[in-house]
């Protein structure tokens, strides 16, 4: 399990990207999914928060192509997009 700190602070980071749209959708990615991860996948998601939400969101919605650093099983459940309620 991840340390709770980390967690705690990656949770507000996805939360308060500066608009709303990357917030629902990082944020959302995030409660739906951060308490089956470990230690690989927070470092993942640290990594994701580094980039700028117009990329993710793109990568996310799939008009961008998605870096091999981000491509994988975890970036294919943010393309699912079936954790943004509104």
């Amino acid at each position: 399990m991840p340390d709770p700190t980390r967690l705690s602070r990656a949770r507000f980071r996805a939360w308060h990207r500066g608009t709303r749209e990357a917030d629902y959708m990082i944020g959302g990615f995030f409660d739906r999914y951060h308490q089956s991860w470990a230690e690989p996948d927070l470092v993942w998601f640290e990594a994701l928060l580094e980039e700028d939400d117009v990329d993710v969101m793109a990568w996310a919605l799939g008009t961008q192509a998605v870096p091999d650093q981000f491509a994988g099983a975890r970036m294919a459940m943010m393309q699912k997009l079936d954790y943004v309620t509104i």
